[in-house]
């Protein structure tokens, strides 16, 4: 919980400010360490905003992570104690959920904990694992600004690379919502002003156009069923992709297995975890962790239980490249290639940094292609659906031509 105070240090300077601790009584003895002769300690009041972006989610956006990784680099590099630059960040944010992220830092690092163990031990956000690791192992040999600096880039590289994909896919999605619309007001709107001349003839209407008058009139009584139904659809299968790990597993292999999309998520993959592999490594961190904790940030999950299978194969003293081979590795044959070359020449940092930035240059090409087929495609298919509408409204005309003549 995070308490509000007011009081009054030991030299005499008036302080208002907030703390974290489990208990009042908790938030009143940390004072009291602290030197503070406080006045009201009370539970910390938040506006409506806060209190929904704290619901929200336990995970600080990648952006804001970087940012505090990156500027905390800065203050430790100009020699500002660690306590002091947690400080600084908190009175020069107003990000409320990373506020109170360094109010329990600050706290616990005043009570003589390490910067490893307050990341670990307070309970404001959830902090990737690797993030943790990195800092620890950091902090144990002194490279505490170095790591947290590399961090900082891994951790920007991949906010680009979001918001290059998100934006590349702004007008596929505008061509998706805008079609959806036009079908939905031709088949609720326009299509029975059209079939009501043809009905009033008494005459059969044809098949096809029998059919698109049925979707109209279908979708115009249920919108909101088939909306309903749309959104428990996704979100069941969200749910059970992320609880059921069988099935998150063959979703997760089917996607591999598609010709575009499955290479660009085994670059993307390949790509983190041997960035993230690359700087632990040169962080003195030993081969049988790294391969552990990167095996950590991977999403795909035949990926991942490869590369944890591998590692536990290191333990028992075989190299990675043979592990892998040994792990049924089988999404790129490269990539288990420059491992051994890397292990036989010593260079495997340097190697596996080579190969992130090789997965990123060859993974923003083929998204670049992926996206400039995606559009031409949704275009074929809002014309073909359009096509068929009008071919719809245009046979019954046909067909009262024919029996006219």
């Amino acid at each position: 919980m995070v308490f509000a105070y007011k009081g009054i240090t030991r030299e005499g300077k008036k302080v208002s400010d907030r703390i974290e601790a489990p208990s009042l009584e908790d938030a009143k003895r940390r004072l009291q360490s602290r030197g503070i002769y406080y006045e009201k300690v009370y539970a910390s009041s938040e506006s409506i905003l806060a209190r929904i972006e704290r619901l929200r989610t336990p995970q600080l956006p990648t952006k804001i992570l970087s940012n505090f990784s990156r500027n905390l680099s800065i203050y430790l590099k100009a020699g500002i104690p660690i306590i002091q630059a947690v400080r600084l960040l908190k009175n020069d944010t107003d990000h409320a959920r990373l506020r109170d992220f360094l109010i329990a830092v600050e706290t616990m690092i005043a009570e003589g904990q390490s910067f490893y163990t307050s990341l670990e031990s307070q309970k404001v956000i959830v902090l990737p694992s690797f993030f943790k690791q990195s800092v620890k192992v950091a902090e144990e040999n002194g490279l505490l600004e170095l790591v947290l600096l590399e961090l900082a880039d891994f951790l920007k590289q991949q906010e680009r690379i979001a918001k290059q994909i998100s934006k590349a896919m702004t007008y596929p999605l505008f061509i998706i919502i805008l079609a959806s619309l036009m079908v939905g007001v031709m088949l609720t709107v326009i299509v029975p002003k059209i079939t009501e001349i043809f009905t009033q003839m008494d005459k059969a209407l044809p098949p096809l156009t029998q059919f698109v008058i049925d979707a109209g009139d279908f979708l115009g009584g249920n919108w909101l069923w088939v909306l309903i139904l749309l959104i428990i659809a996704i979100s069941s299968f969200s749910y059970a992709k992320r609880t059921f790990a069988p099935f998150g597993y063959r979703v997760d292999a089917f996607m591999l297995r598609m010709p575009l999309i499955g290479r660009l998520i085994k670059t993307s993959e390949l790509a983190r975890f041997s960035f993230i592999s690359s700087m632990l490594l040169r962080s003195g961190v030993p081969f049988v962790h790294t391969a552990k904790l990167s095996a950590n940030i991977i999403d795909s999950a035949p990926i991942k239980a490869k590369i944890s299978q591998a590692a536990i194969y290191v333990v028992e003293g075989k190299k990675f490249s043979q592990s892998l081979h040994k792990a049924g590795f089988d999404f790129d044959r490269s990539f288990v290639q420059a491992i051994a070359l890397g292990e036989e020449t010593s260079q495997l940092p340097q190697m596996l940094e080579n190969l992130a930035q090789l997965y990123n240059e060859e993974n923003k090409d083929k998204t670049d292609t992926f996206l400039g087929l995606l559009e031409p495609m949704l275009i074929v298919v809002v014309g073909i659906i359009m096509g068929v509408i009008v071919a719809a409204m245009l046979l019954p005309i046909f067909s009262l031509n024919v029996g006219a003549s």
